[in-house]
């Protein structure tokens, strides 16, 4: 992006320019050396912010888009190492995600490198950021990317608490930005078969929805005793606006969420994913349940982790289905109706009529958004100003059942919502839980 270019004919010039855009450009290094990139002017222009293993796995999908180009990346860590099974030793953090990204465009030095989102949300040669940051930073992160003129893809939960999904979709409305919410199954095939098979009735009307997620940690999964933090780290600055808890590894990379202060546990981390499918099939991208109520929830038997290892959420919807997001639901999202039932996950289609499942089976006239790769509908979007597959209210309002959840389960009782108010009725002490927001300074 050149920077005499303004943001509206930034914007402008990408919507006009996508032909030209899609043909491949080879960028020399001369032109990626200095600090602030030139990047040729049919590129959208990108930063990533939080470079962990789901940061390392969003910068390939911009890597292999051939209409984008990297320009920024953020994180508080200089480089940090995988120590779980699976994975174990892969490098992350700013040092990996510059080798990587430099190395792909062959060209050293071309990529801005920050430690603070600030510096990189504030560039005017960017189009886009990717947030990909533990989520009690997903709110301050995509607010500042917002409120500098930015187009936005931030990961699913789309944030930590209730208040702060309400603050980014309407900041999103304000702006008329494009915005993704990670929530990349809407962009699979199956799960696009299985919306459509109960858009267009062929369950029959639905009664029931079991939302299955995993269970949380019920042990400590990582090592438990409190250390100093390692030199690489600015750990101050990545508990940002929530409490400082003394550092270990068993409540940092990957094992953060399992603590309330940083993360919802595995129940908000996967809510946007199955329970999103559910919302989407029943056409509730803008709406939510009537009724609440957290039932049969258990907590690990340790004080390093505050959230449950097991747990279910019991929703009523207005048209009189039921679902059960639980813990010991099958992974997965099952919907059953009056004349069938089928089954979706990222690794099968079931049914009781199995020629539901079949490739040639034409599930109907009702049509579900049509998206073959996440990034690719969001870079796609970016030019032609259209709304992507997962918007922010979207985004929001798919993980709404497990901010009420948390309440329910705290006051001991189910709750009556109304979610064209996006409130609970009748319950000062129930609201007054889903909107508070205590950040530590200097965030507050």
């Amino acid at each position: 992006m050149t920077q005499s270019l303004n943001r509206s004919s930034r914007r402008r010039f990408l919507k006009t320019g996508v032909s030209a855009a899609l043909a491949p450009v080879i960028v020399p290094s001369s032109v990626l050396s200095s600090s602030r990139a030139e990047v040729p002017s049919e590129r959208i222009a990108v930063g990533v912010i939080g470079l962990g293993s789901r940061g390392f796995n969003l910068i390939d999908d911009l890597l292999r888009a051939k209409d984008a180009q990297i320009v920024a990346i953020c994180d508080v860590d200089l480089l940090h190492y995988r120590d779980n099974p699976w994975g174990k030793g892969t490098a992350y953090g700013r040092e990996a995600a510059q080798i990587k990204i430099e190395g792909h465009y062959q060209s050293p030095g071309g990529v801005s490198v920050e430690s603070d989102f600030r510096e990189v949300c504030s560039r005017d040669d960017l189009d886009a950021i990717v947030v990909a940051t533990p989520d009690h930073w997903h709110a301050l992160v995509t607010l500042e990317a917002l409120r500098n003129g930015k187009d936005v893809y931030c990961e699913k939960p789309l944030t930590h608490t209730f208040l702060e999904g309400q603050q980014v979709y309407r900041e999103v409305q304000k702006q008329k930005a494009v915005f993704q919410t990670g929530s990349q199954q809407r962009s699979d095939k199956r799960f696009r078969r299985a919306v459509e098979l109960v858009r267009n009735g062929r369950l029959g009307p639905i009664n029931q929805i079991e939302v299955g997620l995993p269970a949380g940690y019920d042990h400590p999964m990582g090592a438990a005793t409190a250390t100093t933090p390692p030199h690489h780290l600015d750990y101050d600055f990545w508990c940002g606006p929530s409490p400082v808890l003394p550092y270990m590894r068993a409540r940092h990379h990957r094992w953060w969420r399992g603590h309330t202060a940083y993360g919802g546990g595995v129940l908000m981390d996967w809510i946007g994913h199955h329970n999103d499918i559910a919302h989407w099939a029943l056409d509730l991208d803008d709406s939510g349940p009537i009724r609440v109520e957290a039932v049969n929830w258990t907590y690990p038997e340790t004080e390093i982790y505050d959230t449950p290892s097991q747990y279910e959420i019991q929703c009523e919807y207005s048209g009189g289905t039921h679902s059960s997001i639980s813990s010991q639901n099958q992974l997965g999202t099952k919907f059953i109706g009056e004349d069938g039932w089928i089954f979706v996950n990222r690794q099968t289609l079931e049914a009781s009529d199995p020629s539901w499942c079949d490739e040639g089976f034409d599930s109907g006239p009702k049509k579900a958004y049509r998206s073959l790769n996440h990034m690719r509908n969001f870079l796609d979007c970016v030019r032609s100003r259209e709304e992507c597959i997962a918007p922010a209210e979207t985004g929001h309002r798919s993980v709404t059942p497990g901010h009420l959840g948390y309440v329910s389960h705290r006051l001991g009782r189910a709750l009556k919502w109304d979610p064209e108010a996006e409130k609970v009725i009748d319950d000062d002490a129930a609201n007054n839980l889903l909107h508070h927001q205590d950040y530590r300074e200097p965030w507050a």
